[in-house]
């Protein structure tokens, strides 16, 4: 079976869009009609062209400053004349340490890029999605859902995002609706370099995921606010 979505004459923004899943949830906002401003804080590696596509317009910006993150989301605004969809695609992993070997660095890096990206997005971007009754989706992950050896600053600012959607999903009942989803290993490059002998079949792909974001950003999903959907292939 498949799904088409019709996203036509909506605008989607996309943070973290230079990466693996970022960019495959830009294209398919793009595939379904959407115009598409895709930010990140590095430019994206743009073999494609796809950057360069009619509707899709990239925006420099680090989302862990708040002054860079008010003037990105105000000129997509202006730009598009409208924003209707946000998702908090920015994000990273870090870990190998237990909580007394962790440096306080890596607890702040973590936080910014993981919480405080998804935190300043939707802030400055609420205002306009109250206008177009829009969606946002944002990033968390299973592994946020219980503590765990190595990792567990990566998995609290995880829990963070699930936490920040139900808030997000309760304060704006009516106007704004709110969710997550939540990944277990994702099939990309640099995760099939760390873990060569992983059986990369059971891995979710970034464009199942982004399936599964344009669903809750849909009117299928209109019923659905404040919820962290498992997307987690075979994992």
């Amino acid at each position: 079976m498949t799904v088409d979505f019709d996203f036509e004459g909506t605008v989607a923004l996309v943070t973290g869009a230079s990466g693996e899943l970022g960019g495959a949830v830009a294209r398919a906002f793009h595939a379904a009609g959407a115009s598409v401003a895709a930010a990140d804080v590095v430019e994206p590696d743009d073999e494609d062209g796809f950057f360069d596509s009619d509707g899709v317009r990239f925006y420099e910006g680090d989302f862990t400053d708040e002054d860079e993150v008010a003037r990105v989301v105000d000129a997509v605004a202006s730009d598009f004349g409208r924003i209707d969809h946000l998702a908090n695609i920015a994000g990273t992993w870090r870990g190998g340490t237990p909580i007394d070997e962790t440096d306080a660095e890596t607890f702040d890096f973590l936080f910014d890029v993981n919480l405080k990206t998804m935190f300043l997005a939707s802030k400055h971007a609420i205002s306009h999605l109250r206008e177009t009754s829009g969606t946002i989706v944002s990033v968390s992950a299973r592994s946020s859902l219980e503590g765990g050896k190595g990792d567990g600053i990566y998995r609290a600012s995880k829990a963070g995002v699930r936490l920040l959607t139900e808030t997000i999903a309760e304060e704006n009942l009516g106007d704004v609706r709110a969710n997550a989803v939540m990944p277990s290993i994702i099939d990309t490059p640099m995760n099939r370099e760390m873990m060569p002998d992983a059986d990369f079949e059971t891995w979710v792909t970034p464009a199942e995921i982004a399936q599964t974001i344009l669903f809750l950003c849909s009117d299928a999903s209109s019923a659905t606010s404040g919820a962290a959907v498992p997307v987690y292939g075979e994992a």
